[in-house]
């Protein structure tokens, strides 16, 4: 089976880049597999597939390459295609609509798997009649704005198959969004063992990682370790990432005096020999589409205290077998959860333990295998039994894109009268 790919930036790091090359690579094993990447933005991926996955991509925006397209007239016009209300619109242009639809509608793969909404819509509306049309869901329904969700009530009915990474986001579209003929399915993202020995649970340190974004919400950790170091002044809190708060959170620890005890190190790839130094990981995000982190830290023996939020961690963890769950925005349970497992040497390292054996479900092999049970099921219907979706959803297709055309239409109006954006 010839399985392809379509994934915004291959080249960069992000959690999407790191779920689709674990799955890639797994699924090479048995298949033909590629990964189109929309942009190129340098020389080598941050990230390198596998040797079995081929790389290749469609827009080339390196100015040292011969075959830059940055400044390509098309490239300047903005998208026709891609939804305005994603968050990369402003990246899309004319010019990836030709390219992306062009792609879509020579493809000889098989199965074709697009990562992000905006790359779903190119899914449906341009991909050849044949190829089974999978649509990934990496962030969650309510995560998008309703503009967002009423384009993509358009796209998806021509999809074949929608994947969230959560039982949780997969019933929020059963409830909120008419797929008629669509197969919706829950699959966590893959997480491979890593190449390090687990924890041994002897580091008095307390570890973070994840982007530095309001969302992940490390100015309450910081708060809370505030606690945690007035009883334990022995630990030490380390937080791996980067991001635009960075200045904030060091301002916070040092109006608190932790500048001894909670430090910002800076992104770390690979991150596994970070996590292996410590003997628990921390999360305290107001929203997580999945809880990469999360498992990333359970396979390299850490139990993890983490905020109950939607979506992900309350499917991860078990609470108080491999971890703890704790109120969202409450540093004191954040505190809480943490001292419960550095006074409690014996419960630590069982949780660890326990930790270590249960993500072992989010190993790549048991992840592809559910992806592959889908693609070869969805493929023997054939493109005949899949036709009536595609025709119910080529006339919702035909309401999004009158839905963008109108709203274009609308914030041209209002810049006109000199009025801000529509949300």
């Amino acid at each position: 089976m010839h399985i392809s790919f379509l994934i915004h930036n291959g080249y960069g790091i992000g959690g999407t880049i790191k779920t689709t090359y674990n799955l890639a690579d797994m699924l090479a094993e048995q298949h033909d597999v590629e990964i189109v990447s929309v942009f190129r933005h340098r020389d080598t991926p941050q990230l390198p597939p596998g040797p079995r996955v081929r790389l290749r991509h469609l827009v080339d925006l390196r100015r040292d390459s011969p075959h830059c397209d940055a400044d390509a007239p098309a490239h300047r016009r903005p998208s026709r295609a891609f939804p305005r209300a994603e968050s990369r619109y402003t990246q899309y242009s004319e010019l990836t609509d030709a390219r992306i639809a062009a792609q879509l509608r020579e493809t000889r793969a098989d199965v074709v798997v697009a990562t992000r909404p905006g790359l779903n819509v190119h899914l449906a509306r341009d991909t050849r009649r044949g190829p089974v049309r999978v649509g990934q869901e990496h962030l969650t329904l309510d995560s998008h704005s309703r503009r967002l969700r009423a384009r993509l009530s358009a796209a998806y009915p021509q999809l074949d198959a929608l994947t969230t990474t959560t039982e949780a986001d997969a019933r929020a579209y059963r409830s909120r969004m008419r797929l008629p003929g669509v197969r919706l399915e829950a699959v966590p993202n893959p997480v491979p063992a890593p190449a390090v020995q687990p924890a041994d649970g002897a580091g008095k340190w307390v570890v973070a990682a994840g982007r530095l974004a309001p969302v992940k919400r490390y100015d309450l950790l910081i708060r809370a370790f505030d606690r945690v170091r007035a009883e334990r002044p022995d630990w030490r809190l380390r937080i791996y990432g980067s991001g635009k708060q960075k200045e904030a959170l060091r301002q916070l620890i040092d109006s608190l005096g932790l500048y001894n005890h909670v430090y910002l190190m800076g992104p770390a790839h690979p991150i596994e020999p970070e996590w292996v130094k410590g003997s628990i990981a921390a999360v305290t995000s107001s929203l997580e589409s999945f809880g990469m982190t999360i498992v990333e830290a359970m396979r390299c023996g850490l139990p993890v205290v983490s905020t109950d939020c939607p979506h992900g961690p309350g499917e991860i963890i078990a609470d108080g077998v491999d971890g703890r769950l704790v109120e969202v925005g409450n540093a004191e349970a954040v505190a809480a959860g943490l001292l419960e497992l550095i006074n409690d040497d014996a419960l630590r390292h069982r949780m660890a333990a326990a930790a270590l054996r249960d993500a072992r479900r989010f190993d790549p092999a048991s992840i592809a295998e559910r992806h592959e049970d889908l693609y070869t099921g969805l493929a023997a219907r054939g493109p005949g039994h899949r036709r009536g979706s595609r025709l119910r959803g080529s006339l919702h297709q035909g309401y999004g894109a009158v839905l963008d055309r109108a709203h274009a239409a609308l914030e041209a109006s209002r810049s006109a009268l000199g009025k801000g954006p529509t949300t």
